[in-house]
């Protein structure tokens, strides 16, 4: 199953293709338990409900991408970062990019997973998807530079 974890470049080319915009991607520290309030946490299940993998988007990299795929400016995205916001049109816009990340994960050897559910900053997440996305193994934890708008971190970890 871990083959189901995509590469840094994958991880690049996605949101590079998604967003319009020059992407740089980097190794980051996994999720810690402090930054589950911060996060935005997105569950992939197959047909049957079966979840398979959670990612995690800080803030940050949650508002710019939400941002840039919606042709928003970088200082409105920068503005909303240093308040903790995430706008209803950000929050519209980043579940569309959640959605296009199943791509990261569906692999012609592996289950055809689709977006379950996000939870945006702030909601409550489930504690099974929480502590899947703390667990440390099976697992992808990157920066992500979106050009012109800032950088932030995302992190795809495997259910089983």
């Amino acid at each position: 199953m871990s083959s189901l974890l995509p590469v840094p470049k994958e991880v690049r080319d996605l949101f590079e293709d998604l967003l319009g915009r020059p992407i740089t991607v980097g190794d980051a520290k996994p999720v810690l338990a402090e930054d589950l309030k911060t996060t935005l946490v997105s569950l992939y299940a197959d047909d049957k409900s079966k979840l398979w993998a959670v990612v995690g988007m800080d803030l940050p990299l949650t508002v710019y991408s939400g941002a840039a795929i919606g042709l928003l400016p970088p200082g409105g995205a920068q503005d909303c970062v240093a308040d903790g916001v995430v706008t209803e049109t950000v929050a519209e816009n980043v579940r569309e990019v959640c959605n296009i990340m199943t791509g990261l994960l569906n692999r012609e050897d592996g289950p055809h997973l689709k977006l379950y559910q996000v939870f945006l900053p702030g909601e409550q997440v489930p504690s099974d998807a929480g502590a899947i996305l703390l667990a440390l193994g099976r697992r992808i934890d990157l920066t992500v530079q979106v050009g012109g708008y800032g950088s932030g971190r995302v992190s795809v970890a495997l259910a089983e």
